[in-house]
């Protein structure tokens, strides 16, 4: 426990970083021009507009992490129209669209050494179960939600062309933490490099890119998984050891990933991630992959399932939902989910390993 949680010091500095380089992407006008030019795709088609919100956030989430979808994308997708849909939409991808990349979620980051895996063959595991898991956010979005989605959207008259330098920046990040990189080290890199231009242009300030940091929520989050850390010496951590299966059939995949995504949602992700892992790293990949199900899809079921959740409700989705009703969404379509997503995981690694 003491080295993961040694690890997680290396995977929060990544947070902090990637925060950085998100907001310094945000300052440049990507993420506002990238919502106009989709929402301008949609041609005033609600429905269309939620596809195309979904796959946004889906994209955002496997590039810059679930924090920055929530963060900086949910106020683009409401200013491209103010619905409840497209607000679930950012929190729901940023949860359940954070499987694909092993730097999607810190989960993903505390884990992955425990996979053997590289990082190509993290993301070839891991691809069927986000298309499969983006692909039923949209179906569940647009059918809980069909009442608002029969009114057209509204349509931007013009756009502006992508600024390219931010892309590129991202792209380099991406490119370098595929080759095995530590993940914090091209991240600070990206982040020192975009923020620095964003600075001299004059597009955002030392206290933005301070604030986007976010410090006080990675001393928390290293707290919080301190203290977990101790409760998993703890016969709370025994339970879970006993409980947590050591096989990789089907039906140890699926005992896995709701154990983890009841954990989830009773300490938070990540510190259920530290507490669960010791125990799922010992039956093999799979069931470590299946306890990424648990923790990042599973997160959607309550408010306290993951950070971004609570950060989302600071971004704009307190004023465009009310706890209950994140709640009867989570409780009616989040076990589904996990549920199939554990199934696809399954049927793919036994055909690729």
């Amino acid at each position: 426990m003491t080295h993961d949680l040694g690890s997680l010091a290396g995977i929060v500095a990544f947070l902090v970083a990637m925060m950085v380089l998100a907001q310094a992407c945000a300052d440049e006008g990507l993420f506002e021009i990238i919502g106009g030019h989709v929402a301008q795709y949609a041609a005033g088609s609600s429905t269309r507009l939620l596809a195309w919100a979904v796959g946004l956030a889906a994209a955002v989430t496997a590039v810059l992490s679930l924090d920055a979808t929530v963060v900086l994308l949910t106020p683009v997708l409401l200013a491209a129209s103010a619905r409840r849909s497209y607000a679930y939409a950012s929190v729901r991808l940023a949860n359940s669209g954070s499987t694909l990349l092993p730097v999607s979620n810190l989960t993903n980051l505390l884990v992955f050494a425990s996979t053997g895996l590289t990082f190509v063959g993290f993301t070839w595991a891991m691809l069927p179960v986000w298309l499969v898991a983006v692909a039923a956010e949209y179906m569940i979005l647009r059918r809980w939600f069909a009442a608002e989605l029969r009114e057209p959207s509204p349509a931007p008259t013009e756009t502006y062309a992508v600024p390219l330098f931010p892309v590129a920046v991202v792209i380099a990040v991406l490119l370098a933490l595929a080759s095995g990189t530590t993940p914090w080290i091209p991240a600070a890199a990206g982040a020192i490099l975009l923020s620095g231009h964003a600075l001299a242009r004059g597009r955002t300030t030392w206290a933005d890119l301070l604030a986007a940091a976010n410090l006080p929520l990675s001393a928390f989050i290293l707290v919080w998984a301190f203290i977990v850390a101790w409760l998993g010496t703890t016969r709370m951590g025994e339970w879970f050891d006993d409980s947590m299966p050591s096989g990789h059939g089907l039906g140890s995949l699926l005992l896995v990933a709701l154990i983890a995504m009841v954990a989830a949602n009773l300490v938070n992700n990540l510190p259920a991630t530290l507490l669960l892992l010791p125990a799922a790293a010992a039956a093999g990949p799979a069931p470590v992959l299946a306890l990424l199900i648990g923790v990042n899809v599973g997160a959607n079921l309550t408010m306290i399932g993951s950070v971004a959740n609570l950060l989302w409700r600071q971004s704009g989705g307190r004023a465009m939902s009310t706890v209950r009703e994140f709640h009867l969404l989570g409780i009616a379509t989040t076990p589904p989910l996990v549920v199939l997503c554990t199934v696809v995981l399954w049927a793919w690694t036994s055909l690729i390993w």
